[in-house]
């Protein structure tokens, strides 16, 4: 099992994520439409986005060494995300192009709360396989942190998991979106399992919506082998269920949200790099409730995420 050690002065924390890579097509509207009603909406944008995307460029914004994994198409989407990456100074040479899928969408739909539906079309996303986690191995052994998502298929996620592990490598799963249990043998294979609310009760089959709860959801998890439960809350914060530990409730800074698209993801990201630092599970994660507060105070997914220099330490 992969323990937290702290980096000696200047080395590179070094994260590896893997995952999907979407454009986000982002309409505005009051509310919400409900099955059939079609609304006005306020504004569009077409911006970067995915998980893995997502994920990557908040940890390499938060000081983090990063390396992607994944798959676009051959086509502009996949240019434009791919050319984001690297204005990020994110290692895109395991980023492999499908030449029959398209790149992946998300239609996303932000009310006047700051509330959000999403859809997803895989797309390119769903050419992540075992053998591109083998055409990439070198990637994930140089990394300090491993993260994966489940916006690519399964069986790629397990790979790189296995992978990771054999390899020492911390290894973080943000089990997004969830449907149902994750398999039993996953959990072995993961530090840091990282659902939000919705997401732990769909693993759990218990309510997990207030830190009580969340706590209860991530206890079960425990019982099912998961090292260390991250259930994050949105605003209410993060239920942290360390190793060893009792469930610790850490709560977010208030702020006034805008749009929570990628709060999940620059929590995860900002949880990686400074994992990857060698600094202490706690301190983490507080870091990370700060960056996460920053980015639903701005609107869209990757450019809500703020860099180092703007959080607070």
């Amino acid at each position: 099992m992969t323990t937290d050690a702290a980096k000696p002065a200047g080395a590179h924390a070094r994260v590896a994520v893997v995952g999907s890579l979407n454009m986000d097509l982002v309409a505005r509207a009051p509310r919400l439409p409900n099955p059939g009603e079609t609304l006005a909406g306020s504004a569009f944008a077409q911006v970067a986005g995915g998980k893995g995307g997502n994920q990557a460029v908040a940890a390499a914004r938060l000081g983090a060494q990063v390396a992607m994994i994944g798959c676009v198409g051959a086509d502009a989407n996949g240019e434009i995300l791919r050319a984001g990456l690297l204005a990020e100074g994110i290692d895109c040479g395991a980023l492999e192009t499908a030449p029959h899928a398209p790149t992946g969408v998300a239609l996303i739909v932000v009310d006047d709360a700051s509330q959000n539906a999403i859809v997803i079309v895989a797309g390119s996303n769903g050419e992540v396989t075992p053998d591109t986690l083998a055409r990439h191995e070198a990637v994930l052994a140089q990394a300090d942190v491993v993260v994966c998502q489940l916006e690519t298929p399964t069986d790629a996620v397990a790979a790189a998991l296995a992978a990771a592990r054999r390899l020492g490598k911390i290894t973080i799963l943000n089990p997004a979106p969830a449907t149902g249990p994750l398999p039993a043998q996953w959990l072995a294979l993961v530090d840091y399992l990282v659902p939000n609310e919705l997401e732990a009760a769909a693993l759990t089959g218990l309510p997990a919506s207030t830190p009580q709860d969340a706590a209860r959801a991530a206890l079960a998890l425990r019982e099912a082998g998961a090292r260390n439960v991250l259930v994050t809350l949105g605003a209410q914060g993060v239920c942290a269920l360390l190793d060893g530990d009792a469930p610790a409730h850490l709560p977010a800074p208030r702020v006034s949200a805008v749009d929570t698209t990628a709060a999940g993801d620059t929590f995860i990201g900002g949880l990686a790099a400074r994992l990857a630092a060698g600094e202490p599970a706690l301190e983490a994660i507080a870091f990370a409730l700060r960056a996460a507060s920053i980015s639903v105070t701005r609107a869209g997914a990757q450019p809500s995420i703020p860099t180092l220099a703007e959080v607070p330490r």
